[in-house]
């Protein structure tokens, strides 16, 4: 049987390696920030072992810690499959009830985009005719609850509940020690791929600063 510090730091180098080859195709998001943080990444261990502070892009870091948060929770989901039989049901149930969903636009996108909101800040007097995250939650009222659960079952599931939560932190632990090991790689990758693109944002932005007018137009500002 393969340990699973092996089997974790194996996954880990391959989830940075994959990481590292999206990277070059990163470019700076044109759009208008949203002022509510990223719940995957604001305050992440993993990327806190990774080195990826907040002065780097929250594009580059949700990239990276989509990836290692898939691991742990293959982790969670094989360990509450072979010990945790009643939460391993509710989540059968929930399984089967997404499945049945007819719209899932959630489902199946690339790393970078996984657990991102699904659509764009509404502009202040100008509201959205429908929104994606709309037209799912349609789709999901459409298909009948879960069966409720009994006090003692509720009690049940939530001691497993706790059990795959103390699991997760360990295996979390575990990942963000491995981590620790990619830090010079991944900060590379940082240097040669993002700062360049920031310092020529700077730079772009800067000039703007400088030069607000174009010289060949007129400001349509009084002489002084």
């Amino acid at each position: 049987m393969v340990p699973v510090e092996r089997s974790i730091e194996t996954q880990v180098s391959q989830a940075v390696d994959a990481w590292l080859r999206w990277l070059p195709r990163w470019e700076p998001a044109t759009h208008r920030g949203r002022v509510a943080p990223c719940r995957r990444c604001f305050g992440s261990p993993v990327l806190s072992a990774a080195g990826l502070g907040a002065d780097v892009p929250h594009g580059v870091q949700h990239g990276l810690s989509i990836r290692i948060k898939t691991i742990i929770d293959h982790a969670v989901a094989e360990y509450t499959s072979l010990n945790l039989p009643m939460l391993q049901a509710e989540l059968d149930q929930q399984a089967a009830r997404n499945r049945a969903r007819s719209y899932r636009p959630a489902e199946g996108l690339d790393p970078e985009y996984e657990g991102l909101p699904m659509d764009p800040e509404p502009v202040p007097g100008a509201p959205f005719l429908f929104t994606i995250s709309g037209l799912a939650d349609e789709a999901n009222s459409d298909v009948p609850a879960l069966p409720p659960l009994s006090d003692e079952a509720k009690a049940a599931l939530r001691q497993e509940v706790g059990l795959a939560d103390d699991y997760a932190n360990m295996i979390g632990r575990e990942v963000c020690s491995v981590l620790l090991h990619h830090r010079l790689r991944i900060q590379a990758a940082i240097g040669q791929y993002v700062e360049p693109q920031i310092a020529a944002m700077l730079e772009e932005l800067t000039r703007s600063l400088d030069a607000p007018f174009d010289p060949g137009q007129d400001s349509g500002l009084p002489d002084l």
